[in-house]
């Protein structure tokens, strides 16, 4: 089995920062590509932005210059540094991981529970 385990979400006013982190665990060969994406009430799923194994990152037009992705693959944790929050970034945050579980699978995806990110004053 595979876990993808977020924390790091919260309320915060407008302005402010939040840190998400994302552990991977489980049965892992190795992880492709890692990212987040987020779901506000009543729209669908967006991606927020990815990171690749190699450090390559790409972001949602809406975030970039105010959201910073990072990785230690290592740990195989993703972060996602949120600054100048706006109320817009409200949203539920789901952490993804493309990855293999032994040499002889094929890639899949898996998700995290959520965490909630409210930014409100």
């Amino acid at each position: 089995q595979v876990q993808l385990v977020e924390s790091g979400g919260g309320l915060v006013q407008p302005g402010g920062s939040l840190r998400l982190s994302c552990a991977a665990s489980g049965r892992i060969f190795s992880i492709n590509v890692m990212g987040w994406y987020r779901q506000a009430p009543g729209k669908q799923r967006d991606l927020v932005a990815t990171i690749t194994s190699g450090r390559s990152t790409n972001y949602a037009d809406s975030v970039k210059g105010r959201f910073t992705i990072s990785r230690d693959n290592a740990k195989n944790t993703v972060y996602l540094q949120m600054n100048s929050l706006k109320p817009d970034d409200t949203a539920v945050y789901y952490c993804n991981a493309l990855l293999l579980r032994s040499s002889s699978d094929d890639y899949s995806h898996y998700w995290g529970q959520g965490t909630q990110v409210t930014v409100s004053s």
